[in-house]
């Protein structure tokens, strides 16, 4: 369930000398509940926070934290349902107990609470929603494989084997392609969703974390942590046909993880983990033309829909940094909980 809003501390408001006194305790309490409705209604981001299995939520209007879902799990992969109403995450035990609790979870947004949980693989680590809101194609980390999920029935109608410790899950904007990445492989997984199978895998730098399409589907790029690249792919071929060396920051070689493409396509964002950095890539050159400092190992990160503001979730600062894509400059710091990994953004 949601917990109450927060609210910035203010000066104790003056009670009106013609308000009765038990009527002002109550008028304040529905002014505060209204002003909670107003931030929850309007665009959000979603932060999952790994360490203590909450979901941190943000007005980015505001970019206040207007309240928090406890989930009760290691929580990593965060996704929005094709319509924005219901929130997903990927819950796990790592530690081996309770193994009967790895799924993904769907929460309603509008009331906060968990209303479904669906069947995954071991140590499900990030996922994706076919474009039809039927289906779940889940990267199980621990079982090196790649599993879907039927959303009516909730039963795994297919498992397919990806490579050792699959994360990254991305889907084409036409719905037909999966990318899955496999960290100890060095590899991508193309799934056919027409079919539920692995049509060809192929070879990027070592450790690939995130994949991400371009939003007209010609394009994706791969970040690889320990190869400290991005990998240009022609998705038609489904062939790496360009690779971006992403810089340090100078005590600390760039880690790349999250990736994302700006909505008009022009400009690659990627986080740099270690790096405690964002790299802006030119999609057109495949040149980096800007680093942006941000806060402690960034992991997760998202695009609003115009492409003004990213986001970044950061892992070892527990915060989000909040970027201007005109200045790429950093507007705003947001606490969030232990450990943030992912984030989503609803409209």
């Amino acid at each position: 369930m949601f917990s109450s809003c927060f609210f910035s501390a203010s000066p104790r408001p003056r009670v009106p000398a013609s308000l009765p006194l038990p009527l002002f305790p109550l008028i304040l309490i529905f002014a505060l509940l209204s002003s909670c409705t107003r931030e929850m209604r309007g665009p959000l981001a979603f932060v999952s926070n790994e360490r203590d299995g909450t979901i941190t939520i943000i007005n980015t209007a505001t970019n206040r934290v207007v309240s928090t879902i406890q989930v009760g799990a290691r929580a990593r992969g965060i996704h929005l349902s094709p319509d924005n109403s219901h929130l997903f995450v990927a819950l796990s035990y790592p530690t081996n107990s309770r193994r009967g609790e790895d799924k993904i979870a769907e929460i309603d947004v509008a009331s906060g609470s968990v209303i479904a949980k669906y069947d995954a693989g071991t140590d499900p680590e990030n996922f994706i929603i076919s474009a039809d809101g039927a289906r779940l194609y889940i990267a199980n980390e621990d079982a090196g494989t790649a599993s879907v999920t039927d959303m009516k029935t909730n039963h795994v109608v297919a498992t397919m084997v990806v490579g050792f410790e699959p994360e990254g899950v991305a889907l084409s904007p036409d719905g037909r392609w999966i990318y899955v990445t496999s960290e100890t492989n060095s590899m991508v997984s193309v799934i056919d969703a027409q079919s539920n199978k692995v049509i060809k895998t192929f070879l990027v730098d070592a450790r690939p974390r995130e994949a991400a399409f371009s939003p007209d589907g010609a394009w994706a790029y791969v970040s690889a942590e320990n190869g400290g690249t991005v990998s240009v792919v022609d998705v038609k071929s489904h062939t790496v046909v360009d690779r971006i060396q992403i810089p340090g920051n100078g005590e600390q070689p760039a880690k790349p993880k999250g990736v994302v493409v700006s909505p008009d396509g022009k400009t690659v964002y990627v986080a740099t983990g270690r790096a405690n950095s964002v790299a802006v890539i030119d999609a057109a050159s495949r040149k980096v033309l800007a680093m942006i400092a941000v806060g402690e190992r960034p992991w997760g990160i998202a695009i609003t829909p115009d492409g003004r503001r990213l986001y970044t979730a950061n892992g070892i600062s527990n915060d989000i940094s909040v970027i201007d894509t005109a200045t790429n400059k950093v507007i705003s710091t947001i606490r969030a909980g232990d450990g943030p990994w992912g984030v989503v953004i609803r409209p």
